[in-house]
């Protein structure tokens, strides 16, 4: 059973976590915005001391559903810090369901354990990659916080005073993206150029296989975002959905090669 491989800490920790996300996600009207905002920081933190326990186990795991898990984690810190900056910025219940998610997915499907004799920079490589599909994630979440005000203001149910304003959300959108991809830009180069520091032994040099392709597509579509955006002007709804065909992409670059070689073929990568 995979969960046998999990400590009773990570064990306790995650079903705290993932119990405190389901209340505000599930009962966050009966319970009260001011409480579900308290239940969800304390999930956050749970969730935080998980990521963090995880690290420490013998030998620490990774696949696509701890990644997918610290990919939620790092949204909704960007959501708390712009919340304070926002506070009109409504999207914390459908991130506590997508945390509690995950958490759940990673304690069925830990990953593959890491050597302890993998090279120094092969953490801060995926860290980078993380830290891409993070800032992408945040830019997703926007983009569709954008379509839903959209959606809202043609059925006249919210008026201009509620939420955030459109050209807020679709600039803080837009840098997000930025930002995804200069990481998304340095995590390839370094897999180009340092591939065998980075895997050493294990690295059987460069290959055209279905992580990269997707990757690269995945790049060159936020390139053309970026690029649309500037030179002609790309907004609202063309560009959102240029974001949601990039953040696929990426997607099945990473979590979607892996969860095929970890679930649908049952081996490590």
């Amino acid at each position: 059973m995979i969960l046998a491989s999990a400590s009773p800490v990570s064990l306790l920790l995650a079903a705290a976590a993932a119990l405190a996300y389901a209340v505000p996600a599930l009962a966050a009207r009966a319970i009260g915005a001011v409480t579900a905002r308290r239940v969800l920081l304390l999930a956050w933190l749970l969730h935080g001391l998980l990521l963090a326990w995880s690290l420490l186990d013998k030998p620490p795991r990774f696949g696509f559903a701890p990644a997918l898990s610290i990919t939620v984690w790092l949204v909704l810190t960007v959501y708390a810090i712009e919340r304070q900056l926002y506070p009109r910025m409504k999207a914390r219940w459908a991130l506590a369901g997508f945390g509690a998610l995950t958490i759940a997915l990673a304690l069925v499907f830990p990953g593959a354990p890491l050597h302890v004799e993998a090279p120094l920079l092969l953490p801060l490589h995926w860290a980078l990659g993380v830290a891409a599909y993070g800032l992408f994630a945040v830019a997703v979440a926007h983009g569709w916080l954008m379509s839903r005000a959209e959606s809202n203001m043609r059925k006249a149910a919210q008026t201009a005073d509620e939420g955030v304003p459109l050209l807020t959300l679709e600039r803080l959108m837009f840098r997000f993206v930025g930002a995804g991809f200069v990481l998304l830009t340095l995590t390839m180069l370094a897999g180009v150029f340092f591939g065998e520091h980075l895997y050493g032994d294990s690295y059987t040099g460069w290959r055209w296989d279905h992580k990269r392709v997707f990757t690269l597509l995945s790049w060159l579509t936020f390139a053309a975002l970026l690029a649309g955006r500037s030179l002609l002007g790309w907004r609202g709804r063309r560009a959102v959905r240029v974001l949601y065909i990039g953040a696929a992409l990426l997607l099945l670059g990473y979590v979607g090669s892996r969860f095929v070689l970890e679930v649908l073929l049952g081996r490590a990568p």
